[in-house]
């Protein structure tokens, strides 16, 4: 699968700056999930858990209070609250 850069920060700092295949996330309408090459948009998210996976097959998981999801050409970016990695 293609990857794209993804950029996760809270006000305290970044928490993630990399590359990924996905990213998944709860919407306002529902679970989001970002590929390469999504649309560009911006949406609101909810609390939940953020779940990213990468070329090598592995995953990472963390948890936010919600915040705001950027869908660029080449980049997304999750602004939030809060974040950890669980």
């Amino acid at each position: 699968m293609k990857e794209y850069e993804l950029k996760i920060s809270t006000p305290d700092g970044n928490f993630f700056q990399g590359n990924v295949v996905a990213l998944y996330v709860n919407g306002t309408e529902g679970q989001l999930a970002i590929l390469a090459g999504h649309i560009p948009f911006i949406t609101a998210i909810k609390e939940g858990a953020i779940r990213l996976e990468f070329d090598d097959m592995t995953e990472k998981i963390g948890a936010s209070r919600g915040g705001v999801l950027t869908v660029d050409k080449d980049k997304v970016t999750l602004i939030s609250s809060t974040f950890s990695w669980e």
